[in-house]
């Protein structure tokens, strides 16, 4: 006679979590949606400000730094470092949040 199968357990679905861990989730979720809008509104600023400073302050934006105009120097030189710098940020505090999440679902409490 052949011996019955087991079925592996599989892992709970997010929704038959308990309230605690929903309400973690929910926590988890808002925390990664601050981040994200936070990420979005620098870059943003970053790439809607140079129009703006150029048209508003055409003679700050003129002058000569290192051989460029300020806004050349900062569209050609420094956008690109901005840009890594948001992201950066952005991936370190996104992994952070994933290993709170990993270590919530191994049993540790917050």
């Amino acid at each position: 006679m052949q011996q019955p199968v087991l079925a592996p357990e599989r892992p709970a679905l997010r929704s038959e979590l308990p309230a605690l861990d929903a309400d973690f989730l929910a926590l988890l979720m808002r925390r990664q949606l601050t981040l994200s809008v936070s990420c979005a509104v620098c870059f943003m600023s970053l790439l809607l400000g140079l129009p703006l400073a150029n048209y508003f302050l055409p003679e700050l934006m003129a002058r000569r730094v290192g051989g460029f105009t300020l806004s050349w120097l900062i569209l050609g030189v420094l956008f690109f470092p901005l840009v890594w710098t948001i992201s950066f940020v952005f991936i370190r505090r996104s992994m952070a949040l994933e290993a709170a999440e990993a270590a919530y679902a191994k049993g540790e409490r917050p």
